[in-house]
């Protein structure tokens, strides 16, 4: 990259402590130009590749290009994590931008016919070539990779192709970024006199958004998943739990600008048109080949197997929830905004227990300290925060993760709190993924940096952050992902991490989830905010029982969802998306008193992006995954074996990508499960 007064160094030349970005010294400004130099570089790297006059080797072709691009990747890696996590105005506005720009790039990569024809002769030649394993896999992946970008389309065809690929990159930009406004724009300003049954927890979470939002002495209930579930949990107040869930429900379909509706039927549209280009009959087919799924058919005899027991379940648990109602002398039916109301007085009077007694007991810092002490007991790494480094925004946290002789493997960040300038949900990205090849600038291999992104609500001053249960479970699995990334142990970047199958890099998220509650965990890390006493020993034993409850209605919810997603991408053709939704949850027996987890309209999964689109089912294929692979502790009887523990390390967290991951599975178990397990976990098996 030639110098330039227009460029900042601080995007691309990462000089923090331990090769971090100086986050504070890169302004919004400072990414257009330095995207436009480093696509150019990138572009100059891949056609001095292309146009080589020595005859193609591994060295050459694949592991020029597994290094081509280190530039892009690192202004690239800054600006997604901020479009993501701290976004404004002016960084949405280059996010339109640089998507299409992007895709654009990587198409004319993709159908560069010089390159490709070196890349085929090796794939071609494979079994002469002398590689490992690893290696096989990275010259396979970058083979299929081409073939699916279009390389041995006609010229016409190519061009359709990228011109959708293009179009799809503007889409998926632009549905992220109306969910996010209708988010932003919604709230519900309360007076303390609409506050029955709220619990003082989220009474403080509430007036700390109002006060963000200039409402002093008022208290809001907003759209993030971190107050308006326990709202919905808590509040007496039908009326206003039928209105927070409604706006709740209807973001990306409230008309006007931010209205999602004709980008997915464009999506939509756009996806199958795309598969019919590169010859599969459909774009779930195409998205499953190269899964552990492998086909639509597999996906949905899961997804449907499961839907007849969870349906069942939940139709069960309304009849109770029904009775609760009756007994109040209510005479209405259960209704969406009625179910986390209704069921938590359940749980209250079936285990003795509720969300609010065992809150006080699930403090952020305790927990994050759980999620470290389990990655030491099992993996011999420990964690220790870098105080004064600064992060990409002020509530984020930066750590050094070291090996048991003191090495450095890995930086974390946690970026833990709700903001109006982060979307919605929890997510796991990196800065730098592991590998040990030698850069063009000399260095030896990077050091993975990971971040994880989460949604609670913050506390007002003074106060410690309270989790749920739930919370805390989607703190230990983006941290499972984190470790995915910070283990890694593989030669190339390209199979580095979470660089899985999409039905696989699930697994050791989920698998991490159980390890939350293991009893020497909680009797450990959960103690009450204000006494530091313990979990008392009954209700911790109360908090196990009641592991399934609920059971229906959480997996109706998933399952739904899963079900739609797979109806959209297995079709010819989808005139009316919501038409479909509809038709398939009809044709389900979908109970009304149940939405799907993600309606359509903001099912970000599959629409803001490609990277669940037909590819939602994989948390429950890897459930499957996860349920077996814990039962190998319990047969054990230490969930800290260390035997199973090393296994699960060298097999699973460690290898990445470089391992097909049913022979990562089997090296790991033994053997492939069966969706009994998970079943058994969930309650639902007969």
């Amino acid at each position: 990259m030639t110098s330039s007064p227009a460029l900042n160094p601080a995007v691309t030349d990462w000089n923090g402590p331990d090769g971090l970005p100086r986050f504070e010294a890169v302004g919004d400004g400072d990414f257009a130009p330095a995207f436009d130099a480093a696509l150019a570089e990138h572009e100059a790297e891949i056609d001095a590749i292309a146009a080589s006059a020595e005859a193609p080797t591994f060295a050459n072709t694949i592991v020029a290009l597994e290094i081509a691009g280190d530039r892009l990747s690192r202004v690239s890696a800054l600006f997604w994590n901020r479009a993501g996590a701290h976004t404004n105005d002016a960084i949405q506005a280059l996010e339109r931008d640089i998507a299409p720009k992007m895709s654009r790039h990587y198409s004319k990569i993709g159908m560069n016919a010089a390159l490709f024809a070196r890349i085929d002769a090796l794939w071609e030649g494979r079994e002469t070539l002398g590689l490992d394993l690893e290696a096989t896999r990275v010259l396979e992946r970058h083979w299929k990779g081409f073939v699916k970008s279009g390389a041995k389309l006609p010229k016409a065809e190519q061009e359709r192709l990228a011109a959708i690929n293009e179009t799809l990159a503007s889409l998926g930009a632009k549905f992220g970024q109306n969910v996010l406004a209708d988010e932003k724009s919604w709230a519900l300003l309360l007076d303390n006199e609409d506050l029955a049954g709220v619990p003082q927890f989220l009474k403080d979470s509430m007036a700390a958004a109002a006060r963000d939002r200039g409402e002093e002495g008022k208290y809001a209930v907003t759209l993030s998943r971190s107050i308006i579930e326990p709202f919905l949990t808590f509040s007496e107040r039908r009326d206003l739990r039928e209105q927070a869930f409604k706006a709740w429900v209807a973001r990306g379909a409230n008309g006007g600008e931010t209205d999602n509706r004709a980008i997915i039927r464009e999506t939509l549209a756009l996806r199958a048109e795309k598969a019919t280009l590169l010859g599969y009959q459909n774009y779930a087919t195409l998205k499953l080949d190269n899964t552990m799924a492998k086909t639509p058919e597999a996906v949905n005899g899961l997804l449907t197997q499961v839907w007849e027991k969870a349906v069942v379940r939940a139709r069960e648990e309304e009849a109770d929830l029904a009775e609760l109602i009756a007994a109040e002398g209510r005479n209405h039916p259960v209704m969406p905004w009625d179910w986390r109301h209704y069921a938590e007085k359940l749980r209250a009077q079936k285990f003795n227990f509720s969300e609010s007694e065992l809150k006080p007991y699930l403090q952020l810092e305790k927990i994050i300290d759980a999620c470290f002490d389990v990655a030491r007991r099992l993996f011999g790494i420990t964690a220790t925060e870098k105080k004064g480094v600064k992060g990409y925004h002020p509530d984020v946290r930066v750590f050094d993760i070291r090996d048991t002789d003191g090495k450095l493997v890995a930086l974390f960040l946690g970026d833990y709190f709700a903001r109006a300038s982060k979307r919605s949900g929890a997510w796991m990205s990196s800065f730098q993924s592991q590998h040990r090849l030698t850069l063009k600038n000399g260095a030896k291999g990077e050091l993975p940096i990971i971040y994880n992104v989460c949604n609670f609500a913050k506390p007002a001053d003074g106060k410690p952050a309270l989790l749920s249960l739930d919370d805390a479970r989607t703190l230990f699995h983006e941290f499972g992902h984190a470790l995915h990334g910070m283990l890694s142990n593989v030669t190339y970047p390209s199979v580095s991490g979470t660089s899985v199958s999409r039905d696989f890099v699930e697994l050791p998220s989920q698998l991490y989830e159980h390890w939350l509650t293991v009893p020497a965990i909680l009797k450990t890390y959960a103690v009450h905010e204000a006494t530091g006493e313990p979990m008392p020993q009954d209700l911790l034993d109360k908090v196990l029982s009641a592991r399934t409850f609920n059971a229906g209605f959480n997996t109706v919810e998933f399952t739904s969802s899963a079900l739609v997603d797979m109806a959209f991408h297995t079709r010819a053709a989808v005139e009316d998306p919501m038409a479909v939704q509809a038709e398939v949850l009809e044709k389900i027996g979908m109970p009304a008193s149940i939405v799907m987890r993600h309606a359509t309209p903001h099912f970000q999964h599959v629409f803001s992006g490609d990277g669940y689109s037909a590819g939602y089912y994989s948390y429950m294929w890897s459930e499957v995954l996860d349920a077996d692979a814990f039962a190998a502790f319990e047969e054990t009887g230490d969930a800290f074996d260390a035997e199973v523990a090393g296994k699960l390390k060298s097999n699973i967290y460690s290898v990445g990508g470089a391992i097909d991951p049913e022979d990562a599975y089997r090296a790991f178990r033994g053997k492939l499960p069966s969706p009994e397990a998970m079943l058994r976990k969930k309650g639902l098996a007969a």
